[in-house]
């Protein structure tokens, strides 16, 4: 109960700040798009960094942004909060008749039971329609991949999806080779190349999203490696050589 009594809490605290706070009275939908996304990678953040503390935090805000829309369409749209908890309680329990209804579904088994029951209660010309194509792109191929994997269009195994990103390095190399290069087929390409690794990552479990954040993550903590030794050496970043380049890279490393 005691939950129960601090959702409450909010809900009440942010409907007086809808009512006293100016900024908060002001806001819209719309406008606080900015924030919810932030909110989202600050989490995703405290998730990457494995940090107990920072995530407790950061949820606590991004949840605060899901009550503000709820409030918000409580004056402008006709739901409240307690409208999106019912509906996404009531569709988790359609979407799961293995949980809560008779019947059992094996794991492998579970995404297609889940995109089938998705297709009837919201019929589309396409599976793949709703899914948004405003997300990052390797978050978007690796979702796409996993939608249609759930009707049996996909590879056998990691092996087939390797073999097909060789293939689309190759066709990659081709465009980049040709004596007259096209800009926008080695686009295309290197898009077919990402795309290719994305699916690639699904298929051996990893979440390519995130992965390539690591690698940049780890990228921007060796080159903050190289700035500093450039710093302690009282040189300039921009006057090493590729040889002074290589060799601090190299020191970064280890």
């Amino acid at each position: 109960m005691a939950k129960t009594k601090q959702t409450q809490k909010l809900l009440e605290i942010v409907a007086r700040l809808r009512k006293e706070c100016p900024w908060d009275r002001k806001q819209t939908n719309r406008s606080l798009v900015p924030y919810l996304l932030e909110e989202a990678y600050e989490t995703l953040e405290a998730i990457r960094a494995r940090d107990a503390k920072a995530l407790r935090e950061e949820l606590g805000d991004l949840l605060l942004q899901v009550v503000l829309h709820c409030e918000i369409a409580s004056e402008t749209m006709g739901f409240d909060f307690e409208d999106v908890a019912r509906g996404i309680g009531e569709k988790m329990v359609r979407r799961h008749p293995h949980v809560f209804a008779e019947g059992k579904v094996a794991l492998g088994k579970h995404s297609q039971q889940w995109t089938e029951l998705k297709q009837k209660e919201k019929p589309r010309k396409s599976l793949l329609q709703g899914t948004p194509q405003s997300m990052p792109a390797l978050q978007l191929a690796q979702r796409y991949g996993e939608i249609s994997s759930s009707v049996g269009f996909d590879w056998d195994d990691a092996d087939g999806a390797w073999d097909k990103l060789h293939e689309e390095l190759e066709e990659l190399r081709k465009e980049f080779k040709a004596r007259k290069r096209n800009r926008k087929r080695v686009a295309d390409e290197l898009g077919d190349v990402a795309f290719c690794l994305a699916n690639l990552a699904r298929h051996l479990g990893i979440n390519a999203e995130l992965a390539g954040r690591d690698a940049s993550v780890k990228f921007s903590k060796r080159f903050a490696k190289m700035e500093a030794k450039a710093r302690k050496s009282g040189a300039r970043l921009a006057e090493w050589s590729p040889e002074e380049w290589d060799q601090a890279w190299r020191q970064a490393k280890t």
